[in-house]
């Protein structure tokens, strides 16, 4: 068995390769009566869109979404939604040595190990261009959740962190690298020129925050909001660490230092005031109410110029260098997919937690 839906009552499906005719979604479980449109979803894509910028892959895709099914005049039916985004711009001749050795550190001897066969060009589903899919669907989702704010942004680069001294939200629409610090995203577009000049790359680190998530979303165990939150940013390509509020920092603090203390609300607020947020507004799985935090590490591209040693699909020692158009840093690009999977996530939660009891 395959696995390639995610979700329980709002659950989506990415169908697709890189190097296809086309990619998409199927997102089932959308209540009905939300108005919907390819013009609601595709800024989203928009911001994800390869090409952009010198700092990301030069493959040039428009990524034009078009809506196959589940909406009939401007409004979600209830039935499946049918998302389609078309490949435009595949090289897949840049991948003719792909096709007899492996890639350290990509998925190709994972998938030949595991299928006998392989699409090798662009890596085929294993391929950052599935996350395009991921993006519409996450669209989708925003429509469930409307009280949630989601935002997203690169946090550090390779060795270079932001300040949040510097912390300026408006400007993290302003720079190619996502970032609310200005003079960080200087030093990015340094160090990135750099790698991609040495045809080399840089991993990235992503912290995503859902403002107005209600106290109550979750569940004790098996669907903890945490939990689920963990499974679906491991999921996107690249993504090899996840952190939830102070993470593997609260394995160096203590009990009073990792505590939220609380005191009574005041008669504008519907729940208590937290003094701290170091569980990352999830406890026992169920969220507080308060802003609920993700921080995603992205390795380095495994596709790179730099020749490194491997060998080849007949078990024979050789070296390779991956031709083609790749990002020197897939982190940037990362931001609106792990924005889109938070989506996905909390609008899951919620329509689970309005079927057991009944309230949002």
């Amino acid at each position: 068995m395959s696995y390639n839906s995610f979700g329980r009552v709002l659950r989506f499906t990415t169908w697709g390769e890189s190097h296809g005719p086309a990619i998409g979604a199927v997102v089932d479980g959308c209540p009905p009566g939300l108005a919907l449109s390819e013009a609601e979803i595709q800024p989203f894509l928009d911001k994800r869109r390869p090409g952009q910028s010198r700092f990301t892959t030069q493959r040039q895709e428009p990524d034009q979404i078009r809506i196959l099914s589940g909406v009939f005049e401007g409004r979600t039916t209830g039935t499946p939604i049918s998302l389609m985004i078309e490949n435009v711009d595949q090289r897949s001749k840049d991948y003719s040595e792909v096709a007899n050795a492996y890639r350290p550190g990509h998925a190709d001897y994972a998938y030949d190990a595991k299928y006998g066969l392989r699409d090798y060009r662009g890596g085929g589903r294993s391929s950052a261009r599935e996350t395009a899919s991921r993006v519409a669907a996450g669209a989708v989702a925003r429509l469930v959740i409307p009280e949630v704010r989601i935002r997203a942004w690169v946090e550090r680069i390779g060795t270079i962190p932001i300040l949040y001294s510097r912390f300026d939200e408006a400007e993290i629409d302003n720079n190619a690298f996502f970032s609310p610090d200005a003079t960080a995203a200087a030093q990015w577009e340094q160090a990135v020129d750099a790698a991609r000049k040495d045809g080399s790359s840089l991993g990235a680190i992503v912290v995503c925050e859902a403002y107005g998530v209600p106290a109550g979303w979750g569940a004790p165990l098996y669907a903890k909001l945490d939990s689920e939150l963990a499974a679906a940013m491991m999921s996107i390509n690249a993504v090899k660490g996840v952190e939830i509020g102070d993470g593997f920092a609260a394995a160096m603090s203590t009990g009073e230092g990792n505590a939220d203390p609380m005191r009574p609300g005041t008669e504008e607020s519907s729940g208590p005031q937290f003094l701290a947020n170091h569980a990352g507004g999830i406890a026992g799985g169920i969220s507080t109410g308060q802003p609920v935090r993700v921080r995603v590490a992205f390795k380095p591209t495994a596709s790179i110029l730099t020749p490194v040693e491997t060998i080849g699909r007949d078990g024979q020692p050789t070296e390779i260098r991956t031709k083609g158009r790749h990002d020197p840093c897939v982190g940037i690009r990362g931001v609106p997919v792990v924005e889109a999977m938070m989506a996905l996530v909390l609008a899951d939660q919620k329509l689970l937690h309005r079927a057991q009891t009944g309230r949002n």
